[in-house]
């Protein structure tokens, strides 16, 4: 499962809050409602968080296999 929750981390220490996220970068507040729920958003998006924030995607986005998720069917 894919989560945003290093993106709050990272917008903390860099001092961006969501409301700058969306004035100032544009980021709509839809964009910011599925990032803080965990929903998809395009790599546009996260390309775009990446240049605001000044960072990696791992700043961004971490991945955590879920115990739904098998990792071989054979």
């Amino acid at each position: 499962m894919i989560n945003y929750n290093p993106l709050w981390k990272t917008m903390k220490k860099k001092d961006i809050t969501q409301y700058r996220l969306n004035k100032e970068f544009d980021i709509s507040r839809g964009q910011i409602s599925r990032l803080k729920h965990n929903y998809n958003v395009s790599t546009h998006t996260l390309n775009r968080l990446c240049e605001i924030l000044d960072c990696g995607l791992e700043d961004v986005v971490e991945y955590t296999k879920t115990a739904t998720e098998n990792p071989d069917n054979s």
